[in-house]
């Protein structure tokens, strides 16, 4: 046994490993009291329960679904623990992988609206370098009849539906967007490593000693770079921006939206924010709202987002999204759920000349003289 290995053993029989990694989640408390707007109870309650879902999203990942010899299907962002702006029109999954062994993943594509697919490097909180290492869309896979499919996932070109991968790989993200939950099916996947023999190892104490550590890790990197963005965002209170693309990259974000805009939202108790745009030519959009940790809003309960199905627009294509505390009884109104400022995104997905979202924050007593007549539904 190695030397780090012998420590690892060490550190799990007299409590080091437990210990360093309550340590670390301790330090995240950091985060929180950094966070310049976060100085009321209700956005630091918010602030623990953040990182208590990040605690259950790690443990998941590291302890849980770390094995890349039989890698598992399961989902880093959800309706209850969401991370770094989740789209709630999404069904995000994720599985941990090796660039030193090859995969198929496979099932049926079904009716979602759109299914991207990717391989990526690093993890939030590491040092390693992060990024995209490949990447295939739903409308590009070749398809049976019946909507079955497979794909190679491996480092060397392979004929067929080919993901591919980098010595440095170590994960998987599926993104499923719906336009019409209602009416649409979710992709059916699976995962395995080809030429996997057998049942998995029996529990390794010195893997379980660095998933703690990594856990701990990916807690205190993952809030503290959203805690980031929104601390850039705060800078331009109730505009739409551009991200710098590095940060992008590095968040493992979906190619096919080089346009996500993000913003910092703040609003009075009698004001609405109007967020307008002339919708350009692109597969899908969406609008939301999220808190300053960059969770979306509780959209189970209310209404947070609006995509290219469910918004209202003019004539000329044009849309206003109106964003208040109460319902103003107009169209395309956005609930902020009980929040007084939090951060906003709009993403264009594959958009042709998309434009800059205007922003502007109005009276909601002059609202009725802000908003052009739509009539033409949607």
């Amino acid at each position: 046994m190695s030397e780090s290995g012998d420590q690892s053993i060490d550190e799990i029989m007299d409590g080091r490993a437990w210990d360093v990694f309550c340590d670390g989640l301790k330090a995240a408390r950091s985060v929180i009291f950094d966070q310049s707007t976060a100085d009321n109870a209700f956005d630091r309650a918010e602030g623990y329960r953040y990182l208590s879902r990040l605690t259950r999203l790690a443990l998941e990942k590291f302890v849980e679904n770390n094995d890349p010899l039989v890698p598992r299907l399961y989902q880093l962002s959800r309706e209850d623990a969401k991370i770094g702006a989740d789209n709630p029109d999404a069904y995000y999954q994720n599985a941990c992988l090796s660039g030193q062994h090859e995969y198929r993943l496979w099932g049926n594509r079904n009716s979602v609206f759109y299914l991207g697919i990717g391989t990526y490097t690093g993890n939030y909180g590491s040092s390693e370098a992060s990024g995209r290492s490949g990447y295939i869309e739903g409308d590009d896979l070749e398809i049976a009849d019946d909507g079955s499919f497979e794909i190679i996932l491996s480092t060397k070109p392979h004929a067929g539906n080919w993901l591919p991968m980098e010595p440095e790989t170590s994960s998987l993200i599926v993104r499923q967007f719906f336009l019409n939950r209602e009416n649409e099916q979710r992709a059916e996947l699976h995962i395995e490593r080809i030429d996997a023999q057998g049942p998995p190892a029996p529990l390794d104490p010195s893997t379980l000693a660095q998933a703690l550590k990594d856990s701990a890790a990916f807690v205190n990197g993952t809030a503290r770079i959203f805690a980031g963005w929104t601390d850039m965002f705060i800078k331009r209170p109730n505009e739409l921006n551009l991200m710098p693309l590095e940060k992008r990259e590095s968040a493992h974000m979906d190619p096919n939206q080089p346009f996500f805009y993000h913003g910092y939202w703040t609003l009075a108790a009698d004001e609405a924010l109007l967020v307008s745009a002339k919708e350009p030519e692109c597969r899908y959009w969406n609008f939301q709202v999220n808190n300053i940790w960059m969770e979306s809003l509780d959209y189970r309960y209310h209404r947070i987002t609006l995509n290219k199905h469910s918004v209202f627009r003019d004539d000329d294509g044009f849309f206003t999204i109106v964003v208040a505390h109460r319902d103003p009884g107009v169209r395309n109104w956005i609930d902020t759920a009980g929040h007084s400022h939090g951060t906003m995104g709009l993403r264009w997905n594959a958009a042709l000349n998309p434009p800059r979202p205007d922003c502007r924050v109005v009276k909601l007593s002059e609202l009725g003289n802000q908003i052009k007549p739509v009539t033409n539904g949607r």
